[in-house]
């Protein structure tokens, strides 16, 4: 929110072992993807792949890669464990404000139906929704104390906020 980065979305997203997401084209060149690679199983031996066009690039840990979904593009992950990403969608460069603006406006009114309303109450309540649906919670208020803990080659993180426990599970990194 404060950042400065003109993102439409961000998000998690994972790739099942041994799968393939066929070729395609988002259709919206609009927006331009980054791909944050969190868990790369097989880090650097060409295992997990994303073809942009006729570009091919390995996912690789901690190297950001952005590009135009709406080139034809697939990915592959041939190893044994899940794969793991940041995805950010932002606004192609080449845009105005007033394009950010209308094409925002658009994509609010997929999900928030009244947008378009004739009945000027039900818009007002829309654009409350939707400024609902854009608050960023403020996470310094109550920020749960994350603590690390590691058993055999294995990390988790337990989150310590009424009991709650978060878990994710890697290989430690050889160097």
């Amino acid at each position: 929110r404060d950042s400065g980065i003109p993102a439409v979305e961000a998000f998690f997203a994972s790739m099942e072992p041994e799968s393939s997401i066929k070729l395609h084209s988002d259709n919206a060149n609009f927006v331009l993807t980054s791909h944050l690679p969190l868990v790369v199983p097989d880090n650097g031996q060409n295992k997990c792949r994303l073809t942009i066009g006729d570009d091919t690039k390995e996912w690789l840990e901690g190297k950001m890669m952005m590009f135009d979904t709406s080139i034809l593009h697939d990915a592959v992950n041939e190893s044994d464990r899940k794969r793991y990403i940041l995805m950010f969608r932002v606004w192609h460069p080449d845009l105005s404000a007033a394009e950010r603006k209308a094409l925002q406006f658009a994509l609010d009114s997929l999900s928030v139906e009244e947008l378009v309303s004739d009945d000027p109450a039900e818009r007002a309540e829309a654009e409350k929704k939707v400024a609902a649906l854009r608050a960023f919670p403020d996470l310094r208020k109550s920020r749960p104390k994350v603590v690390p803990t590691s058993t055999s080659g294995q990390w988790k993180a337990r989150i310590d906020d009424n009991d709650t426990e978060m878990e994710k599970i890697t290989k430690n990194k050889k160097k």
